[in-house]
């Protein structure tokens, strides 16, 4: 439509449908210089979106059982968040934080910086407002502990654990705050890990590691 406003599409399929080999996903209409002009740049946006969603939904089935959702990150293609964050929507994921003012994500620089755990978590609470969500990053077991000992966390992000220690986190937590895993999640480790008993995994790969979706178009 940027290229010729006498184009005319008619969509034959739903955002977030299921598609076969052949299938039609919409019929366009207009002056043929203007569809070709177009074709590519428009192909590239919908393959990598459809590759978006289509990768989501193998996650999301992996979870099947559990109660684990899958969640993407703000590892996207700059300028493309929205449209990114909206494909993983269709393919029935869920979206972390948009940008870095939807909630206070304290990650392993910021304690360094603060100093220790107790520090980064007060400085954090402090600064927030009640409406505030805060997430901490821990890679063990010892720095979950402290955690739930100095309190102030609404959320645990379990990073690059063991599915051994994911389970003792989960137990160690016993529903006072969310438990997110995040770290090297792949399609082939989303059962065992959902099987923990985490609340939400995260994937970066969502975003940043797509197969674009094999789209054409034909006259």
């Amino acid at each position: 439509l940027m290229i010729d406003k006498k184009i005319e599409i008619e969509t034959c399929l739903k955002d977030g449908s299921y598609v076969k080999p052949n299938d039609t996903c919409m019929i366009i209409k207009g002056d043929a210089k203007s569809i070709l002009m177009a074709e590519r740049v428009a192909l590239n946006f919908a393959g990598r979106l459809s590759g978006i969603a289509t990768m989501t939904s193998a996650f999301v089935a992996e979870t099947k059982g559990t109660k684990a959702k899958i969640s993407c990150t703000r590892k996207t293609t700059p300028g493309l968040r929205l449209v990114e964050k909206e494909a993983v929507r269709h393919g029935g994921g869920s979206s972390h934080r948009f940008g870095l003012n939807d909630a206070i994500m304290i990650k392993d620089n910021h304690i360094a910086a603060a100093g220790s755990i107790q520090k980064v978590l007060e400085s954090a609470r402090n600064y927030a407002s009640h409406m505030t969500a805060i997430e901490i990053e821990v890679d063990t077991l010892n720095q979950l502990e402290q955690v739930l000992n100095y309190g102030g966390a609404d959320v645990v992000l379990l990073d690059n654990m063991t599915n051994e220690d994911m389970l003792s986190a989960v137990k160690m937590v016993n529903g006072t705050m969310v438990v997110e895993a995040s770290g090297n999640m792949t399609l082939d480790r989303i059962s065992s890990v959902a099987s923990t008993g985490v609340d939400f995994i995260s994937v970066g790969g969502l975003t940043h590691t797509v197969i674009n979706f094999d789209l054409g178009l034909d006259f």
